[in-house]
């Protein structure tokens, strides 16, 4: 009689076993068939947002930049000199540079003589309120990616592109 109920609890939690991890591998497989993957040529550029200069073309990689909470990936596509006026986030930011020559300087005023240069495949990250400020030498791509919202700050408002309006 024992060795009956040792052979059925051990049948029992095996087939359990089974079934869970079925049910983990079709999760797996759910999440896998939901992962998006862009090639170069797919990703699709716009208009930048207000609260950029015009001249630049955006790309929304993943999530929404402007919503409440939640990840975002955005491209930046900038031709040649594309200035960004000094400014801050709220939350980090992390910029990847795609192709071309990125600049970027610390500080409240923009000096272009005191900016470093990043070529394709450079990294930053940029603290909360760190103030920053950028620009495309030669034509350039970054990623910028964090956690939303992301939100522009100026540092001299008059500088805020979504003012002049």
């Amino acid at each position: 009689m024992k060795q009956n109920l040792c052979l059925l609890l051990v049948t029992v939690a095996g087939i359990c076993g089974i079934i869970k991890f079925s049910t983990d591998m079709a999760t797996a497989a759910s999440a896998s068939a939901e992962t998006k993957a862009f090639t170069p040529d797919q990703i699709k550029y716009g208009p930048v947002p207000p609260f950029l200069l015009p001249g630049a073309q955006l790309a929304v990689v993943e999530g929404n930049p402007l919503a409440l909470d939640g990840d975002y990936t955005v491209r930046l596509k900038m031709p040649d000199g594309y200035r960004i006026a000094p400014h801050w986030h709220p939350k980090r930011e992390n910029v990847t540079v795609i192709s071309g020559k990125f600049k970027l300087g610390m500080g409240d005023r923009f000096e272009e003589s005191s900016m470093q240069t990043f070529p394709a495949g450079s990294f930053a990250y940029l603290d909360p309120d760190m103030h920053h400020y950028a620009m495309a030498s030669g034509a350039a791509v970054v990623q910028v990616h964090g956690m939303s919202p992301l939100k522009f700050n100026y540092v001299n408002p008059n500088d805020d592109p979504s003012r002049k309006k």
